[in-house]
């Protein structure tokens, strides 16, 4: 069993001050907000049965695997990139604006390219692919905690609207059953 838990609330206001944009967002540390949440969420995980935390390498995700680490006693002893967050333009040159059209894009078609047509942005299926692929490398029998992402957890569960620090339990072998990779949330 693996729980999957979204990262705190984000708090990108210095990163606004200095004009960072595109993928220099996911500098952005938690708000006070966000820390509560995480610092929570450790303590709802006390006694899980998880052996280990691993996590994303966004900013957000390490510093509420962290504090989850420090609240459970677990160890963080993986940061995977492919529990990263979805990408909007594969080219990482996207400012914010053109990462908000993506995101319209992107719902607009339901995580989905259309039929005979490629965009900037990750297709869902190739966000599951890429997480599953992540989970199945640090799979070892034992459960663990994966701090990741939204969007990364809604094409994992099929859950929709994703809490910040909500707890996702997700049964890995479930997830390898066939025509499971082609699985896009509605």
């Amino acid at each position: 069993m693996i729980l999957l838990v979204r990262h705190g609330e984000a708090d990108g206001t210095q990163l606004d001050e200095e004009g960072w944009w595109g993928p220099a967002r996911d500098f952005a540390p938690l708000s006070a907000l966000g820390v509560q949440q995480a610092q929570e969420a450790g303590r709802r995980l006390r006694g899980c049965g998880a052996a280990r935390i691993i996590a994303s390498p966004m900013t957000r995700a390490l510093q509420t695997a962290a504090l989850i680490a420090a609240e459970t006693q677990l160890p963080l002893t993986a940061v995977d990139v492919d529990l990263r967050e979805w990408l909007p333009d594969n080219t990482l040159t996207w400012r914010s604006s053109q990462a908000l059209a993506a995101i319209d894009d992107c719902a607009k078609h339901n995580g989905t390219w259309p039929p005979g047509e490629s965009r900037a942005w990750e297709p869902h299926a190739s966000v599951r692919r890429r997480a599953l692929g992540a989970l199945r490398r640090h799979a070892t029998g034992a459960p663990f905690i994966a701090v990741c992402h939204s969007v990364v957890i809604e094409t994992l569960t099929g859950t929709r609207g994703i809490e910040h620090c909500g707890v996702h339990p997700f049964d890995l072998t479930a997830a390898d059953q066939p025509n499971d990779e082609v699985f896009l949330p509605r």
